[in-house]
């Protein structure tokens, strides 16, 4: 690592300079420059491709566990899963979660007070008609949101809406 940083450095500063800083010594760098690619980065890079291969085979969805299986089992490839892991974030790939994100259905606006409690958290009516309340569940459809029972929806509104005309609410 800090062969890197004399390397990325030398244009600005003198080597002698930065290797005394860094505490590393000339001759070191200079054979460390010399070196090749360690046997590591050597395999990284061989199982880098054959990542990339068993990634785009199963059309984009494999994620680092099942990669490692198949390196096993198809490939007699043993590494580990936090190898295979690390390989992938360098790749920029991922694999496809099956939990979605949780889709919130109302947005509040941070600026905006919150809504009043009107019913003060007292959920029964001292007369009828006094109290109205009202569940919706929603259920993710993956592309857009639906209501769990339509017909039940469509009811409840229908029949706050003709009980609000009769009181002369809008």
């Amino acid at each position: 690592m800090r062969y890197r940083l004399v390397e990325a450095e030398r244009a600005e500063h003198a080597i002698s300079w930065l290797c005394k800083v860094l505490g590393v010594t000339r001759q070191g760098f200079y054979a460390w420059r010399r070196r090749g690619p360690s046997l590591r980065q050597l395999d990284d890079a061989d199982l880098a491709r054959l990542i990339v291969q068993i990634y785009d085979g199963s059309l984009k969805t494999y994620g680092a566990p099942r990669i490692q299986l198949d390196l096993r089992d198809d490939h007699d490839v043993h590494v580990g899963r936090k190898r295979v892991a690390r390989l992938m974030r360098e790749l920029g790939i991922e694999g496809v979660s099956r939990r979605g994100k949780k889709r919130r259905t109302t947005v509040p606006d941070p600026k905006e007070p919150p809504a009043p409690d009107l019913v003060k958290r007292r959920f029964e009516a001292v007369r009828p008609n006094a109290l109205w309340l009202a569940d919706i569940t929603y259920v993710d459809r993956g592309s857009d949101l639906a209501f769990e029972h339509p017909s039940r929806c469509q009811v409840v509104l229908h029949s706050c809406c003709t009980s609000a005309a009769r009181r002369g609410q809008k």
